[in-house]
């Protein structure tokens, strides 16, 4: 994913007129880019303005896409109003904390490694998803593939903790997945209950969340679900608690299926705000890719994440930086 930082590197080159070889590099980069978006959002008192930030972050980036505001629809319908966050937080710490157990190879480096270039990747897109939500509403993300074995669930995990740990929002990372899930064995988790156990509350007590220790997330896994489920998938009382938990988070991240050939992620998306669409490198074909676009809500669509991305011009310095799941 180093061509995120290339491409970065080239903008300010363009904009200081500096030679790109005296810039900073790396960690440096992204933060002076961060900055700037900052301040540009705070200034912008105009659509152009906020335009010409998007556009300037995604031009010659081609590990993440993320759809410029001017395919955002304008009818895009609210999101629930969150509850106060003195209430939110004496009602969220007193939910039971699970340990993680993490490998030595553990994927999650947005908790273990936070200096490689793949955690700072996944915070520039934690960046970009929050300067979109300045012109759209945007809470419940989910994030999908088109097959199996693209990175999907190692994405939705790192990103959850990007965002919850640059800030002090609320993040709920669901394991959308309720045929295979894979959180719990990125997060090092045990069996637990879960999405059963909070539709049959009706999310009232937040029953089947959980926190998880030292990465600054909440989680409500599949647990065990009993008959089909579709049919929990498709019941009034799942889309009812997951309007309920907007109203105590900032972020919802839901790990789906993939969508080729499931339902389950269908279902899922009428729920989300927001889609984001994970490929692999030499693992996603042009037919897969193609088939599972068309399944997509296009309105919902933000865009798309290369996972596996081969380094290229700063490849000594960065090596190469991929994820699975």
């Amino acid at each position: 994913m180093s061509r995120i930082f290339d491409a970065l590197q080239r903008l300010e080159s363009e904009r200081s007129g500096e030679d790109s070889s005296a810039l900073p590099q790396g960690p440096d980069l992204l933060r002076l880019a961060e900055r700037r978006a900052a301040a540009k959002w705070d200034a912008a008192g105009s659509r152009s303005e906020l335009d010409s930030v998007t556009n300037g972050l995604e031009e010659g980036i081609d590990a993440i896409e993320v759809a410029p505001p001017s395919v955002v629809p304008k009818s895009a319908p609210r999101t629930a109003e969150a509850l106060p966050k003195a209430d939110r937080a004496e009602i969220l710490e007193k939910l039971p904390m699970l340990p993680i157990l993490l490998a030595s190879q553990s994927r999650l480096v947005c908790v273990t490694d936070k200096e490689d270039p793949t955690a700072e990747a996944i915070r520039l897109l934690g960046v970009r998803l929050r300067d979109l939500r300045r012109i759209r509403p945007l809470k419940k993300l989910l994030i999908t593939s088109t097959i199996p074995q693209e990175g999907k669930s190692t994405i939705s995990a790192n990103l959850a903790c990007a965002l919850a740990l640059s800030s002090d929002e609320k993040v709920l990372l669901v394991e959308g997945d309720l045929r295979r899930p894979s959180l719990p064995r990125i997060f090092g988790l045990g069996a637990t209950s879960g999405i059963q156990d909070c539709v049959k509350d009706e999310g009232r007590s937040l029953k089947g969340i959980y926190r998880l220790e030292n990465a600054g997330v909440w989680f409500l896994p599949a647990g065990e679900v009993f008959g089909n489920p579709l049919e929990l998938l498709q019941s009034h009382q799942l889309q009812s608690v997951m309007e309920r938990l907007a109203t105590y988070f900032d972020w919802i991240i839901i790990d789906s299926p993939p969508v080729l050939p499931l339902a389950d992620t269908s279902i899922w998306m009428r729920m989300a705000d927001g889609v984001l669409l994970v490929t692999r490198q030499g693992t996603t074909q042009k037919r897969q890719l193609q088939k599972g676009l068309e399944a997509l809500d296009q309105k919902k669509l933000l865009g798309a994440l290369m996972n596996g991305a081969v380094a290229s011009t700063y490849s000594g310095y960065y090596g190469r930086s991929t994820v699975s799941s």
